[in-house]
């Protein structure tokens, strides 16, 4: 199981005890063998996938008691334990956190937001509570997530009770700016126009229609059975067509995947959840509420020749 960032923090302090400058590539492989780490909790990212569990924790963990003066940088990524550091050692702490750090007061400023009242000169301080289990970045992917999570089944909701006509017109707006379909007029014009053989409607695969998708959409609620996505298949053979797209408010039961692999025509499946998931991206349907940028020190900027 990965550390918490909180449980990294005194084995870290205790790794670095011998003085010496370390490096954040080479603490990070010290500490995974600490914690036996399997490969792929290693490996394991978060969210927006730019960046591993762990190695983010242990970034935390060292900024965290850099702020409270137990550790200092000596370069850039690299950094060792401070007199401060060495004396909390010699108290044999059994385990080192957030509230622990609060009794240094460096930290206390960290972790503090000045707020100055409108009707009074005096300022008072907010402590601003963490989350042990997760680091502040990790807090705010997730959070993303949730939020990510409960707009995608609330937009399904919505789909499922739009007309069917409402329906072709948003699946054809997602192509589009998708990058399918040509002109959005085009694209009307080619959904729902064949409506025979199991095949919705057709659609150019580029802009320039060097090559056709043939689409099927349906408003379901139950599971597709693969009964569906065999006529759909027999449907691009009669056309001697090779490529398709089954979208679906929806689900596929695994027997569905199992054709589709099976079979020589390329079939691209698109279930509810992949549904909204796409409209989010390309916000179809949605408006911008809030934008935040989450910024890094850019150590390269900060490199003296």
């Amino acid at each position: 199981m990965i550390p918490k960032y909180e449980e990294i923090m005194l084995p870290l302090l205790k790794y670095l005890s011998d003085g010496q400058e370390h490096g954040l590539g080479e603490t990070h492989d010290v500490l995974a063998g600490l914690f036996k780490l399997t490969d792929g909790e290693i490996r394991e990212l978060l969210p927006s996938g730019k960046q591993t569990v762990f190695r983010n924790r242990v970034g935390w963990a060292r900024t965290y008691m850099k702020k409270a003066g137990l550790l200092i940088s000596s370069k850039r990524a690299h950094f060792k334990i401070s007199d401060k550091g060495l004396k909390l050692l010699k108290e044999n702490p059994t385990e080192i956190n957030s509230q622990f750090l609060t009794r240094y007061d460096d930290f206390v400023k960290f972790k503090s937001l000045k707020r100055e009242k409108e009707d009074d000169a005096s300022s008072q301080s907010e402590f601003i509570e963490s989350n042990t289990d997760q680091t502040p970045e990790e807090s705010l992917e997730y959070a993303y997530q949730k939020l990510h999570s409960e707009l995608a089944k609330e937009l399904l909701d919505i789909i499922k009770t739009c007309s069917p006509e409402f329906f072709e017109k948003l699946v054809i707006d997602l192509l589009i700016t998708m990058g399918y379909g040509g002109s959005r007029k085009d694209a009307g014009q080619a959904m729902g126009k064949s409506g025979d053989g199991g095949i919705d409607g057709i659609i150019n695969e580029d802009k320039l229609g060097l090559d056709v998708i043939y689409l099927q959409a349906k408003r379901w609620d139950n599971a597709v059975p693969v009964k569906e996505i065999r006529d759909f298949t027999g449907a691009l053979a009669s056309k001697k067509a090779k490529k398709g797209i089954f979208i679906t408010t929806s689900s596929f039961p695994k027997s569905v995947y199992e054709f589709v692999g099976q079979v020589e025509y390329k079939i691209i499946l698109i279930d509810g959840e992949r549904l909204t998931d796409l409209m989010i991206e390309h916000s179809i349907g949605l408006s911008e509420v809030n934008t935040y940028r989450v910024k890094s020190i850019d150590s390269d900027y900060f490199e003296e020749n």
